[in-house]
C-alpha cells in the first residue's frame, strides 16, 4: 500500500543529487525538486512532470504536488468515500506506473 502512494518517489531515491533550479517547469516538477529527497535531481522531476503532463490534468497535478510535502493527504485521498477523489486516485496509480517506466525505477 505504501509503494503505491511513493510511486513516483521511487525514482529519487536512487539517483544522484543535483542542485534544483529556481524557475523550474510544472508544479509536480517544482514540488519534486522543493521535497526533502535529497536525491531528487533536474533530469527525474523533468523526467516525472512530463509523466505527469501525459497521465494528470493540471487540477490533478496541482493536488498530486501537495503529496511530495504531506503524504499524508495522500493517504487521505486515497481512503476517502467520494467517487471523484477515487476516480482521481486511478489517474494518481497510472502516473506513478508511468513515471517509474519512463523515470526508472
Amino acid at each position: 500500500m505504501k509503494h503505491i502512494l511513493l510511486a513516483v518517489f521511487i525514482a529519487a531515491l536512487t539517483l544522484p543529487a543535483t542542485a534544483p533550479v529556481a524557475n523550474a517547469g510544472g508544479k509536480i516538477q517544482r514540488a519534486c525538486l522543493k521535497s526533502d529527497r535529497t536525491t531528487a535531481s533536474r533530469p527525474l522531476c523533468r523526467c516525472i512532470q512530463k509523466a505527469a503532463n501525459r497521465v494528470l490534468s493540471h487540477s490533478d497535478q496541482r493536488l498530486a504536488a501537495k503529496f511530495f510535502k504531506d503524504p499524508q493527504m495522500a493517504q487521505d485521498v486515497r481512503q476517502a468515500d467520494d467517487s471523484r477523489k477515487e476516480a482521481f486516485w486511478k489517474r494518481y496509480k497510472q502516473f506513478g506506473s508511468t513515471a517509474r517506466a519512463s523515470c526508472g525505477g
